[in-house]
Parts: C-alpha cells; structure tokens; sequence
C-alpha cells in the first residue's frame, strides 16, 4: 500500500514537472506556418530586408514555424496593412511588413487609410536610418538648385515617403519634381531610372541602396541630393538634411513630422487582437534574431546593414507620430497636397 501511494506521488510530481514545463506558444506554433506579407513587390528594400527576416525568424520562434513569403503589393503597401488588418487570421501566424509613412498619413488625418497604425502590434524593425532622395548620374541633377531649374521625372509608389518627400520639397523648397506614381515597388522605379523613365527616385534608405545597389553606390551613379532623418548619416556628411533646409520654424516643424518615419524603419507587425503571448513571444523571438551571428554575418555578406528597433520601441515611436499636433499635421495634408491625390 505504501509503495502504490509512494507511486501515485512520483506520478503526480510527474506530470506536475510536465506541465510546469509546458509551453503553451511553442505547442501553438509546433508544425504551423506563419504567413509574411510585404506590401511591395519582390527585388525593392522592403521586399529583401523582409526575405532576409523570413529566412532565420522561425528558428527563434517557440514550436520553429516555417515562415512563407507572400508579396502583396498595392497602394503603397495599403492592401498588405488591411489584409493583416481585418482579413488575415489574427492568431499570430500572420506577419506584416509595410511602408514606413503609414503613422506619417494617420497623423495627417488621411480618411482612406484602411487600418489604424496604432492598433497594429509591432515586432521589431531590422533598420531605422535615414531615407534619400537620388538622381540617376546623367540626369545632370546633383544638387537640389538643380532640381528647381526645371521639370524633374520622379518615380514614387504611390502614397508614401516616395511622393510625400518630393511634394514637401516643391512646395516648400522650390523643386520642380514631377511625380509618376503608380510604380508597384522600389525595384520597378530602379529600373525605371535605367531605362531613362524618370531621373530620381523620391524615397529609399541609405542603408537600402548599399544593400541593394552597392555597385549604383560604388560607381557613383546616384547622387544623393537630400537626406530624410532627424540627424545627418555619418557617411553622408555633405548631403543635406532635410528639415534643415526649413526657411522658418514653422516649415522646420513639418518636414521634422515627414522626416520622424525614417525611425520605423521596415516594420514588421501583427493585428490587433493577436495574444499577448504570442505577441510577446515574436519580439523575443525578433530581438533575439538581430543580436545572432548567422543573421548578421548572412546580412554583412549580402550588404544589408542592421540597427535594429524593438516591437516596445516601434509601437511607442509610431504612438508619436500618430498623435502629433493636428496643426502640424494639417500644414503638412495641405503642402503635399492631400492624400487623395497621391493615391492615385
């Protein structure tokens, strides 16, 4: 009789042992795959820094899901933030990735923004540096003066930094950009300046354009004209920042607000109503990625550079943005000319 109770207790620590050690996000993503969707199409900065991501992610996840590539581009990455948004399941095998400027349009009250940016959950952020603007090297533009000498082909997505940089830049500095909207992705408007379609590109990180065109970099076929950040790029010492090409401080004040988005970097995030653990469990997982030496050394050798922002950072840098001062924000709708029109 005793060694039958003796048994029973063993037992029992057992599978108290058991279920101490149980793992309620690791038995959740055990033998799942988790869907990454890029608002742009494949080749552009969003699309390789998110391939990059997709590649090690899984292996810091509990349970290792698979994680599946799905580019989603469309409306400067608007149809990719409402398919996580409202239509994709919202238990955490759904992971997006959109552009930077989208807490930069909720500020400025853009009503056919399809999400609200604040209740995304974010995960991380493989960058946050400075964007530029850059003409192709026989555009014969290599400074802004040049950019206000005549009309100057422009190439955006669609409503993002790509058109919202170079209408801030003619309303209030002078250029003549001539936007052509509409392009699907960064590396559609890359080949587009090869072909001669437009002569500047309107946004990209820096960063992005090593990563992505170290030859453009080394062989001097961009000229940076502006950089787009709140503090200059060490390497880029003689290009100009923008907001301090403001003439007054009330100017400076919105191109500070255009410029803020550079600290979100490439986004990841999640809907709302995911669960908090899982939530949790996926910025651990990220912060973890970004400090790894198989993720850094594949993102060294392939030129991508990493300073990474934390899902907690993210969510209170894209708060801040979102509850910018509304006259600020109104003097910035009105500048670059309201929302509507860059959507097209």
């Amino acid at each position: 009789m005793k060694r039958c109770a003796t048994a029973v207790v063993a037992a029992a620590a057992v599978i108290a042992i058991s279920a101490a050690r149980a793992d309620p996000v690791e038995d959740f993503y055990r033998g799942k795959s988790i869907d990454l969707v890029i608002g742009y199409s494949p080749g552009g900065s969003y699309d390789l820094y998110a391939r990059l991501v997709g590649r090690f992610l899984g292996d810091f996840i509990p349970g290792k899901p698979k994680i599946v590539i799905r580019n989603m581009p469309g409306g400067g990455s608007r149809v990719a933030a409402k398919y996580v948004f409202d239509i994709g399941l919202k238990d955490g095998t759904v992971i997006g990735t959109g552009d930077q400027s989208l807490a930069v349009e909720q500020a400025m009250g853009d009503k056919s923004l399809p999400v609200d940016v604040n209740k995304f959950q974010y995960i991380g952020s493989p960058i946050a540096e400075n964007n530029v603007t850059a003409a192709w090297y026989t555009s014969g533009i290599k400074t802004l003066d040049d950019a206000k000498t005549r009309d100057v082909p422009t190439g955006a997505t669609g409503g993002s930094t790509s058109s919202q940089y170079p209408k801030a830049m003619n309303a209030l500095l002078g250029t003549k950009f001539k936007l052509i909207m509409g392009y699907p992705g960064g590396n559609d408007i890359n080949l587009a300046l090869e072909k001669g379609e437009v002569q500047v590109r309107g946004s990209n990180a820096w960063g992005a354009w090593k990563a992505t065109r170290p030859d453009w970099v080394r062989d001097h076929k961009l000229n940076v004209l502006v950089q787009i950040g709140l503090t200059k790029a060490p390497d880029l010492p003689d290009v100009p920042l923008l907001m301090d090409l403001a003439k007054n401080d009330g100017d400076r004040a919105v191109l500070k607000l255009l410029s803020a988005s550079g600290g979100v970097g490439r986004p990841f995030f999640v809907a709302p109503g995911v669960p908090a653990a899982r939530v949790a469990a996926l910025r651990e997982a990220f912060d973890k990625m970004v400090k790894d030496k198989a993720f850094l050394d594949t993102a060294a050798a392939e030129k991508f550079e990493i300073v990474p922002v934390t899902g907690e950072d993210l969510q209170r840098i894209v708060a801040d943005i979102a509850s910018t001062p509304k006259s600020v924000s109104d003097r910035l709708t009105e500048i670059i000319g309201g929302i509507e029109q860059n959507t097209r």
